[in-house]
């Protein structure tokens, strides 16, 4: 069930009620009535499922699912599915509100939804991994296809996570359905140009960014939080623009190199180690000190809830991006806004992987399979206008990023609410 105000533990962080007052304070900004704000806020479907998986011992577990769908009076819901030990419903209600924000941003057709399984998916055989995907599909598939609601992946879930879900939602509908779900391999109805998707789009909103502080891009030194799936082909495209990644995190520690890393030294190191640490002629540092390494540009790209006060009064950059999904806490977010640190919102930031997702479902639809520089054509054009748009409004609402961001977002949300009305 999702939190409700008063049921929240005192300090502790809440990523539902956090996205729920920012959304609320939106929607002042903007003047919309409180009823109006309310329809916004509260999620259109909360799905709870029961995940009963047999084992490869025999046994079986018990593991409990969610696929929320916050708004999708623009379009079917779009969000992705996470499989995490600490999933659950306040999370999930969070990120498909961000998600019915990020596509409204990004002025894409698509509402907002988020899926997940509480689970440790790396204690789980291949084929016990199989068996909760499909189950969770199974019990999920009411509320999904192309016209309804369309998931992709996310932490710790993949395009063969993807591929199961789509046959499963098939054979259950007696047709092939790859508009089902979004990051599919090519050979079943993905599409090129997705893969780094994201990454591109966090590198486009931190170029817009510096230039429209009047930075010099050259040697603008960078700390990542996370060497995964979004992390890592950012070393290489912020490198190749000229800045320096000097600091990097993965689970297992941090990394200082105040020379720059070089991306293909890492991604090799990576492979044969696991880890960035032990990256040659680096400095290992502590994992929570990684945003105190001397820095221009921080990109946290890792789990939500991780830029605290704590790390927010201690942070040596002076802009950050944010490439993961809510990574700033309202308390974080209050003491950069009072240090007149400039930030990307992840609703903007990382919009780059929905916009692929968005393309993927297009050319599904058509049967399509557009050319690679035609993808990434309209992908840099998608995101350079949101930004533009974001900036402008930004300068005329005089409010952060942050803030007009999400206004934005509210915005065309309410516009299409309105226009739409209310049944019966």
């Amino acid at each position: 069930m999702v939190t409700q105000a008063n049921d929240a533990a005192p300090h502790e962080f809440n990523p539902w009620l956090h996205v729920s007052s920012l959304i609320e304070n939106a929607g002042h900004l903007l003047g919309l009535d409180q009823g109006m704000i309310k329809r916004i806020i509260t999620p259109e479907r909360v799905l709870e499922v029961a995940v009963p998986v047999r084992m490869d011992s025999g046994e079986v577990e018990m593991y409990t699912g969610w696929r929320i769908q916050h708004d999708t009076s623009r379009g079917p819901g779009k969000g992705g599915i996470r499989f995490h030990p600490s999933v659950n419903a306040d999370e999930i209600a969070a990120l498909s509100a961000d998600m019915s924000i990020k596509c409204a941003v990004v002025n894409i057709p698509y509402g907002g939804a988020k899926g997940g399984v509480r689970v440790d998916p790396t204690l789980l055989s291949r084929g016990e991994l199989e068996r909760l995907t499909r189950r969770y599909a199974f019990s999920i598939a009411p509320m999904i296809g192309p016209d309804r609601d369309i998931p992709a992946p996310d932490i710790n879930t993949d395009f063969q996570v993807m591929s199961w879900i789509m046959d499963t939602v098939s054979m259950l509908r007696g047709q092939n359905t790859p508009g089902v779900v979004t990051g599919k391999p090519l050979s079943i109805g993905g599409t090129l140009g997705h893969a780094g998707a994201t990454s591109l789009g966090v590198t486009i909103c931190t170029v817009a960014l510096l230039h429209g502080l009047g930075r010099d891009i050259a040697n603008e030194r960078v700390v990542i939080q996370g060497y995964g799936k979004v992390g890592a082909p950012l070393v290489k495209l912020l490198s190749e623009r000229g800045m320096k990644v000097v600091g990097i995190a993965d689970i297992r520690g941090a990394i200082h190199v105040p020379g720059g890393i070089d991306h293909e030294v890492l991604s090799r190191h990576f492979r044969e180690s696991g880890s960035v640490v032990g990256y040659p002629g680096s400095d290992t540092v502590p994992a929570h000190d990684l945003f105190t390494i001397p820095s221009d540009i921080a990109i946290p790209a890792a789990l939500g809830g991780v830029i605290t006060a704590d790390i927010a009064s201690s942070m040596a950059a002076t802009i950050m991006v944010e490439a993961a999904n809510g990574p700033t806490t309202g308390e974080g977010a209050a003491v950069l806004a009072s240090r007149n640190v400039p930030v990307v919102p992840d609703v903007l930031a990382n919009a780059g992987g929905v916009v692929a997702s968005y393309f993927e479902w297009a050319q599904d639809l058509q049967g399509f399979m557009w050319e690679p520089e035609l993808f990434t054509q309209r992908l840099e054009k998608t995101m350079h206008e949101a930004f533009n748009h974001i900036w402008q409004r930004h300068l005329d609402l005089k409010v952060n990023l942050r803030e007009t961001a999400i206004a934005v977002g509210v915005e065309r949300i309410a516009e299409a609410t309105t226009l739409r009305g209310l049944f019966p």
